[in-house]
């Protein structure tokens, strides 16, 4: 199940770049959205030279099912330290 409608159709590391930041806005607080905002951005820039297709399309992948994740625990709220739920890595590079 993935976290937003569309992410079947991501195919490139702009579509990435937004679809995760869509995602972000869906999450519960502020807080929350800003710091996997912040990652997503970090992330991008990791990865910003990664030119290997199939490496590429990997990586989408990866970041689709770690967005799953954090929607879910998301919906499950935060804990009593009002902390984010979770960090998996979120994987993109920059748009080429």
């Amino acid at each position: 199940m993935a976290p937003l409608p569309g992410a079947e159709l991501v195919r490139t590391p702009l579509q990435l770049y937004r679809y995760l930041l869509r995602c972000c806005r869906q999450l519960p607080t502020k807080g929350v959205q800003e710091h996997y905002k912040h990652a997503v951005r970090q992330s991008f820039w990791v990865h910003s030279d990664e030119d290997n297709p199939e490496r590429i399309q990997q990586i989408i992948q990866r970041a689709i099912e770690d967005a799953d994740w954090i929607m879910n625990k998301g919906k499950q709220g935060t804990p009593s330290g009002g902390e984010p739920v979770g960090l998996p890595f979120i994987f993109l590079m920059k748009p080429g």
